[in-house]
């Protein structure tokens, strides 16, 4: 039975570039965020994400603007939901058909920002979490996402605090220094390749 291990970290802790080095091992690595935005671009979730809203939420070519939609669902809860409704079971459903794929591998990595938010880490046989001090997470992804201090912040604020994902995990990564970084992800996928 192929395990699933959960890798999941605080904005900007640097959970992608650690789920890159693992892909880079030849491990399975699924990442959630990023199939979503491939589920998201199908023509009937598109319609279902557009009845969420009143205003229009489609860029020039008939795609869903996720920025927009952000700014829109980090202002409304309900709306968020109704989002996440949509969107989650759709990545579930996928995720399990991918997990097919991959049944001869002794473990998977699951990447996932939320994944204690929304109950995923249930699921996992073992949960990874990247973390970094606070304001090193918060000029990377300034830096990588090109918006303000304040509004990464708020985002940080729609997260669970970084103590409680270090609390329910089993393994932590201190992303810091990039080679330290390494060191410790290898330690880490010493101890899985023996589970």
């Amino acid at each position: 039975m192929t395990k699933i291990i959960g890798l999941t970290g605080g904005i900007g802790s640097g959970k992608s570039t650690i789920a890159n080095y693992i892909a880079s091992k030849g491990i399975p690595v699924y990442i959630a965020d990023e199939e979503a935005k491939k589920l998201m671009q199908l023509p009937e979730v598109i319609t279902s994400v557009q009845s969420i809203f009143s205003e229009n939420v489609l860029d020039e070519f008939g795609k869903l603007d996720r920025k927009k939609i952000a700014d829109l669902v980090f202002n409304s809860p309900t709306q968020l939901t109704q989002l996440n409704n949509i969107v989650h079971p759709l990545v579930k459903n996928h995720f399990i058909e991918w997990l097919k794929i991959h049944s001869n591998t002794p473990y998977v990595i699951k990447e996932v920002a939320i994944l204690f938010e929304t109950g995923g880490n249930t699921a996992c046989d073992k949960v990874i979490v990247v973390t970094a001090p606070e304001e090193i997470r918060i000029e990377r992804a300034m830096k990588r996402d090109n918006v303000s201090k304040e509004t990464i912040v708020s985002r940080m604020n729609n997260q669970l605090p970084e103590s409680e994902k270090i609390t329910k995990s089993d393994f932590i990564i201190h992303n810091i220094d990039l080679n330290k970084t390494f060191i410790q992800v290898d330690e880490i996928l010493k101890i899985l390749s023996k589970l």
